[in-house]
């Protein structure tokens, strides 16, 4: 074989292992400390809260829950002096830049919770981006009342109940 044609399949081997090493990373939205706060008996709603980080760029579109009927992306905002709160349609995740989604801001909202959220207890959730698919997460919770994750935990992984 002819030296120019090695150099030409030595660089499109190269060029191939680079772009399979781009799609590897594409979608590798890293998730952590997943939590949420438990809820008294009778609450009908909850809220989760995690931290994201694309390293490509990304939007989070949606959220689903097997522990509520109906869960959506809010975000809270100071009116004048009034906090109120609204559903947001997706959540920017810029390259290489952290979003946290915690109280007085960014959340998921569980409404028609099928039972309260108790501490010690993981519930799974389900985070749709636009680019790289669906993730479940393990949400860790927390004692009512808390202001963070107890525990470094919220690794996106399978629910063994599935």
């Amino acid at each position: 074989m002819p030296r120019h044609l090695l150099g030409v399949a030595a660089s499109l081997l190269y060029c191939a292992a680079a772009l399979a090493q781009t799609g590897a990373q594409t979608g590798s939205i890293e998730i952590k400390d997943a939590w949420a706060r438990a809820t008294p008996g009778g609450a009908q709603n909850g809220a989760a809260y995690v931290t994201l980080l694309s390293p490509t760029g990304d939007r989070l579109t949606g959220v689903t829950s097997p522990v509520a009927e109906k869960a959506e992306l809010h975000q809270m905002t100071n009116d004048g002096g009034i906090m109120k709160m609204r559903e947001v349609t997706a959540i920017d995740l810029p390259p290489g830049t952290p979003v946290s989604l915690k109280p007085g801001g960014l959340h998921v909202m569980l409404m028609g919770l099928k039972h309260p959220l108790q501490p010690g207890q993981a519930v799974p959730v389900t985070l749709q981006f636009e680019k790289s698919g669906s993730r479940e997460v393990s949400v860790a919770v927390g004692k009512v009342g808390a202001m963070g994750p107890e525990t470094h935990s919220g690794a996106a992984h399978p629910n063994p109940s599935h």
